[in-house]
């Protein structure tokens, strides 16, 4: 796998799902900001580049197990994958964390009241991303699919009431960035997961399931805005030439 400095961050990752946890380590965004080229991230979060170049390649050629090729799926393999993983993790998750913190605000609320603050914002940012996956099934993943149907047959599809893919795309990539930003709050608030000494094992699997709803997230996020979203803007244009 060819790592250089003007890779771009997205492309890396798509390639190699490995080197999420290198870009992670150093704090550099690969899902909403991964346009980015390697050098251009070392130089706004002042990162050694010789250093992430090492560590990368090193996640890239040594880690255990080989990554998922996502980036070499058909696109209606990957959105179906998408909408019944992660957008059912979600489903899943929401109603079971908020749950959980609704019962911990109650117990620990007074010693620890940006425990309130963290039930507000993931309410909040349930709720939101509950219409966004709406919205993907309802109207985007469906025009996808019939994109990959008339690649495999050689026609042209049909314009789309919303013009060109690139428009709901842009939508969707527009809410993902906040939601990332919701999440990256909740994570600074509970100091990154890391439970209090008087917290009680409610409280220790709450910070759990947080920190793995944000995680999971991440790769929802990777997946539509690395993969996903670039490869269907290109498949629309090659179709309509």
């Amino acid at each position: 796998m060819n790592i250089s400095e003007e890779r771009i961050i997205g492309e890396i990752v798509a390639e190699d799902y490995r080197t999420a946890s290198v870009f992670k380590s150093y704090g550099i965004d690969f899902c909403c900001k991964g346009n980015r080229t390697i050098r251009e991230a070392c130089k706004t979060e002042r990162i050694k580049i010789g250093r992430l170049l090492s560590d990368l390649h090193h996640a890239a050629n040594h880690a255990a197990k080989k990554s998922v090729e996502y980036h070499l799926w058909p696109l209606d393999k990957l959105a179906d994958y998408i909408q019944e993983k992660h957008h059912k993790y979600v489903a899943v998750n929401i109603p079971l964390i908020k749950q959980s913190l609704e019962k911990i605000c109650k117990v620990h609320g007074q010693a620890h009241p940006e425990l309130f603050e963290i039930a507000k914002l993931f309410n909040r940012s349930s709720r939101e991303l509950s219409k966004h996956m709406h919205k993907e099934e309802l109207v985007l993943f469906p025009f996808i699919r019939r994109l990959a149907v008339a690649k495999i047959n050689n026609w042209r599809p049909e314009d789309p009431n919303f013009g060109t893919v690139k428009n709901p795309i842009q939508m969707m990539m527009l809410e993902h960035e906040h939601e990332g930003e919701v999440l990256r709050l909740i994570s600074n608030l509970s100091n990154r997961y890391i439970p209090p000494p008087d917290a009680c094992n409610t409280y220790r699997l709450t910070l759990v399931m947080l920190q793995a709803f944000e995680e999971d997230f991440h790769k929802h996020l990777h997946l539509e805005n690395n993969i996903l979203f670039p490869k269907t803007i290109a498949l629309e244009n090659e179709l309509k030439l």
